[in-house]
C-alpha cells in the first residue's frame, strides 16, 4: 500500500502532446478552463475551489461553497475544470453534457478548445478524497457543436462510500447519452488499493477500442469506441445535498496529467 511512483515522463512509442506537472504555481489557463459546464449555470455559480502548490493541483470543496446548478442539479457542490467549451445561445438547448431533460442555457459561452483530442493514450496521478458522499473523477466528453457527438468515456469515478484503506470501487466506460452509435459499457471492479493514496489512472482510446489501466496494468477493453474530439472533465463533487460540506473541504489531489499520441498513430 501507500503511494504509487510517478510514470517516466517519456512513453517509448508515443509523443507527449499535453502535459501538466503543476509546477507553476497558478492555473494554466491556456490549458484548463476554470468552471463546471457553466451554460447551464453561470461562471460564477459554476467556478472551482482550488489550489495550487508544490507542484499539485488540489480542487476542493470549502464550508461556504454553493451548489453549481440548483436549478438542475439541485443541492451538489462541484470543483471541477475542464479542456472545451460550446455551448449555443441563451434560451437554447444547445450545449455540452445533457445529464437532465430540459437543460437551457442559462448563460452565454466563448467557445474554447484547450485540448480536444481525437484518440490517444492518457492518464493521471490523482489521489480521492475518502469520505461518504465525495466522487473524484476524470471523464471525457464529445464536444458537441454537433448534438449527436455527445459519447462519455469515464476514465475513472471513485466515490468515497466504498472506499477503505484496503480496497476501493472504481467505476469506469462507456455512455453514449445522446450518441446512437454507442452502447452503454459501464463498469464497477473493487481493487486492493487505497484511493486516498496517489495512483495513477489511464486509459487508451484508439478507433476500434478502449483500455483501462490502474497503475498501469489494464484492467479491461471495451470494444467501441468514440469516433469525435472529445474534451476532459476533472473535478471532485459533494454529492451529500447537505447545506455545509464536511471539515476540513474534500479534496481531489492531481499530481500531473499527461496526453500521448503513437508515433506512427493508430
Amino acid at each position: 500500500m501507500g503511494d504509487f511512483p510517478r510514470n517516466p515522463l517519456v512513453k517509448p512509442g508515443y509523443d507527449l502532446v499535453f502535459e501538466d506537472d503543476f509546477d507553476q504555481g497558478v492555473l494554466d489557463l491556456e490549458k484548463w478552463i476554470p468552471a463546471y459546464l457553466p451554460q447551464w449555470s453561470t461562471r460564477e455559480q459554476s467556478r472551482p475551489r482550488y489550489t495550487v502548490a508544490e507542484s499539485v493541483l488540489v480542487l476542493q470543496i470549502e464550508a461556504d461553497q454553493m451548489p453549481w446548478c440548483p436549478e438542475y442539479d439541485g443541492n451538489i457542490r462541484c470543483s471541477s475544470i475542464q479542456t472545451g467549451l460550446y455551448a449555443g445561445p441563451v434560451g437554447s438547448p444547445l450545449g455540452q453534457h445533457h445529464f437532465k431533460e430540459g437543460l437551457v442555457v442559462r448563460e452565454a459561452q466563448p467557445t474554447q478548445r484547450t485540448f480536444t483530442p481525437q484518440y490517444g493514450y492518457f492518464e493521471a496521478r490523482v489521489k480521492a478524497d475518502n469520505r461518504p458522499g465525495s466522487l473524484s473523477t476524470i471523464w471525457m466528453i464529445g464536444f458537441e457543436d454537433v448534438p449527436e457527438h455527445s459519447g462519455e468515456i469515464a476514465m475513472f469515478e471513485l466515490f468515497g462510500d466504498p472506499m477503505s484503506a484496503t480496497t476501493a470501487e472504481i467505476r469506469y466506460g462507456v455512455h453514449p447519452w445522446g450518441d446512437e452509435t454507442l452502447e452503454d459499457d459501464y463498469f464497477h471492479e473493487t481493487l486492493s488499493i487505497n484511493a486516498a493514496d496517489y495512483h495513477i489512472y489511464a486509459v487508451e482510446w484508439t478507433p476500434t477500442h478502449i483500455d483501462f489501466y490502474v497503475d498501469n496494468v489494464k484492467q479491461r477493453t471495451v470494444e467501441q469506441a468514440v469516433a469525435y474530439p472529445m474534451q476532459f472533465m476533472i473535478g471532485v463533487y459533494d454529492l451529500t445535498g447537505t447545506e455545509r460540506p464536511q471539515e476540513p473541504p474534500r479534496q481531489f489531489h492531481m499530481d500531473y496529467f499527461r496526453g500521448y499520441q503513437p508515433v506512427d498513430g493508430y
